[in-house]
């Protein structure tokens, strides 16, 4: 039996610029080389990248996305070293308004990519999501964007409540609302998962030039509840929050994102 199970999640940034080729393969060389046996990717937004990445990855035997027009469903990928027993998508009822910057999050039909498989005799469920983008920074309930958040936190942390009890839960991506937000605060209530990362404000975004700072958050997020009756330990922390290679010539970041790792250990 592997005395630990390790999880690793990033916003990988796979749009059109920059050069998402270039990054999205160095990514794929850095996950061969990692430990993790299972990774879970958000804004994947053609197909192209996603068999980049699934091909790339090849030590990765599964790779789950839901088929979509012109991307994986609500960009989305998840893969896997261990067996996975099961996999759904469920989309999001509010995904915002068609004539706001909301549209491209409509376009990708965002929502949850539910993973499950077993280690260590423990079920394990896996859901990776990416929620809407909060373009005005409000984080205080105000505005449109805050709204249709709330709704998606609101349908999340109840699909998270009717998972079994007996089964480790992590809840990984692009959450888009700050660590310590009246959002984050409802959510966790709601959905009675825990932050093993609590209290950290190392910002897990980087903005580009010319973004206020405000912006300059943590916002991505591994989240767990995990059995009563277990007695496991949970490691947390960021990564990829260095420059790689991306090329003979080039050093940069692998995404305008940190990735989280979480490590769950037998005692």
């Amino acid at each position: 039996m592997i005395d630990s199970f390790s999880l690793l999640t990033l916003n990988c940034f796979g749009g059109y610029l920059p050069y998402p080729s270039h990054r999205l393969l160095a990514l794929a060389q850095e996950l061969e080389h990692r430990s993790n046996q299972v990774v879970c990717l958000q804004e994947i937004q053609l197909h192209r990248y996603q068999k980049l990445l699934v091909k790339a990855c090849s030590s990765y035997s599964y790779s789950l996305y839901e088929p979509y027009l012109h991307c994986p469903r609500g960009g989305l990928l998840t893969l896997s070293r261990l067996p996975i027993t099961s996999k759904h998508f469920e989309p999001y009822i509010e995904r915002g308004l068609w004539y706001t910057p909301m549209l491209m999050d409509k376009l990708l039909y965002k929502g949850m990519l539910i993973t499950k498989l077993t280690w260590a005799s423990i079920p394990i469920i896996i859901i990776n999501t990416h929620i809407l983008a909060n373009y005005v920074g409000d984080w205080e309930r105000n505005g449109m964007y805050a709204r249709v958040e709330e709704k998606q936190l609101q349908q999340l942390a109840k699909t998270v409540r009717s998972q079994p009890s007996d089964s480790i839960i992590i809840v990984v991506g692009d959450f888009n609302i700050p660590r310590g937000s009246k959002h984050y605060h409802d959510f966790l209530a709601n959905s009675g998962l825990a932050d093993p990362l609590a209290g950290d404000t190392r910002p897990t975004l980087r903005i580009p030039p010319g973004v206020p700072s405000r912006y300059s958050l943590p916002i991505d997020y591994a989240f767990v509840r995990m059995p009563s009756t277990s007695s496991l330990k949970i490691d947390c922390d960021l990564c990829f929050s260095n420059k790689y290679q991306i090329n003979r010539w080039h050093q940069d970041y692998l995404s305008d994102h940190n990735g989280i790792e979480i490590r769950i250990r037998t005692t």
